[in-house]
């Protein structure tokens, strides 16, 4: 059903992958004076094969550690942003766009849809007309920026290499169920789920290089495939997401296990919050991958940046 011309429905997405600088687009589109963005970073709405209830224990703490009711925050004003949730109710979905007003583009972030086998389909389905939005990154790289990110969170203590063997090594694979970090990285076919249904017009790709080397011309480029004036003040000095390393990782750990960490923190005056955080975590900047990391990593990804490269047109030789 081609329902993506009625008012107050998304007609754009960025769709991944996760650890490639998707959440400074949202940041960088919400300011955009024509774009309305889902209150909720990450709905994950047509990641229809993501079930929480499959989810490993861990992360399953970690939802319930959100205490986030969908129901009562979608009927309610929204005000406060939200990140990350499983929003499986059309109707609740769809009135995560209810304060949309006279916006040109409306859309959202669901790093999940790449990794999902039945999102682009599902997509497709029911919005033929979707923009679609990805941003790739060097996949040691992204794996890396994964890992530091589950440390500063509490989700391991180990070191890259021997995290990331020990997740392959899991029986059971799967978003939030295993962290992926090898999985995610194989663009190839995840790409391939939207490019075999939508048009090409209608998709385009980013890489992280280029977000990192020209924030601004690459903003302008998004700007441009969305139809939207590239003229707007955008503030681009913030960063966001940014790895950390706990100045005791045991006890990260063991307060995110019993979901305790992110109760903490929320339960905090904001001014306090990042007083609170410089206490655990170090200052200064956090270690970069080794170069044996990143040469065992990338050399496991060298067919599929090969394939990548006849997609996207792209020399990806740095990326081997």
């Amino acid at each position: 059903m081609a329902t993506d011309q009625v008012i107050n429905l998304p007609n754009f997405l960025v769709a991944g992958a996760a650890k490639c600088g998707t959440t400074s687009l949202y940041h960088y589109l919400r300011q955009h004076p024509d774009v309305y963005m889902s209150p909720i970073k990450e709905p994950n709405h047509f990641s229809t094969d993501i079930v929480p209830e499959n989810f490993s224990a861990e992360y399953k703490i970690y939802e319930r550690s959100k205490n986030l009711d969908i129901e009562k925050y979608v009927n309610g004003n929204m005000a406060v942003e939200q990140w990350g949730a499983y929003v499986s109710n059309r109707e609740h979905y769809l009135k995560l766009f209810k304060y949309v007003k006279d916006q040109k583009r409306i859309g959202e972030i669901s790093n999940s849809y790449m990794y999902s086998t039945e999102a682009a389909s599902n997509i497709f389905r029911d919005f033929p007309n979707m923009k679609i939005v990805m941003i790739l990154r060097q996949p040691a790289e992204r794996a890396y920026s994964h890992y530091m990110a589950n440390l500063r969170d509490g989700r391991t203590t180990l070191p890259f290499r021997e995290e990331v063997l020990h997740d392959d090594a899991k029986v059971n694979h799967g978003w939030s169920i295993s962290h992926l970090y090898y999985e995610l990285g194989l663009y190839t076919e995840q790409i391939k789920r939207f490019t075999n249904l939508f048009p090409a017009h209608q998709i385009k790709i980013f890489l992280f290089d280029d977000l990192k080397k020209d924030n601004k011309e690459l903003v302008k480029e998004l700007f441009e495939f969305l139809d939207l004036r590239t003229d707007t003040s955008i503030q681009y000095d913030e960063k966001f997401n940014e790895a950390r390393i706990p100045k005791n990782p045991g006890f990260i750990k063991f307060i995110t296990q019993i979901g305790l960490k992110r109760k903490i923190f929320r339960a905090l005056p904001s001014a306090w919050q990042k007083k609170t955080k410089d206490a655990f975590f170090r200052e200064g900047k956090v270690p970069k991958m080794s170069e044996a990391d990143r040469k065992w990593m990338s050399s496991r990804y060298h067919q599929d940046i090969l394939q990548l490269e006849n997609i996207l047109q792209r020399d990806l030789k740095h990326w081997m």
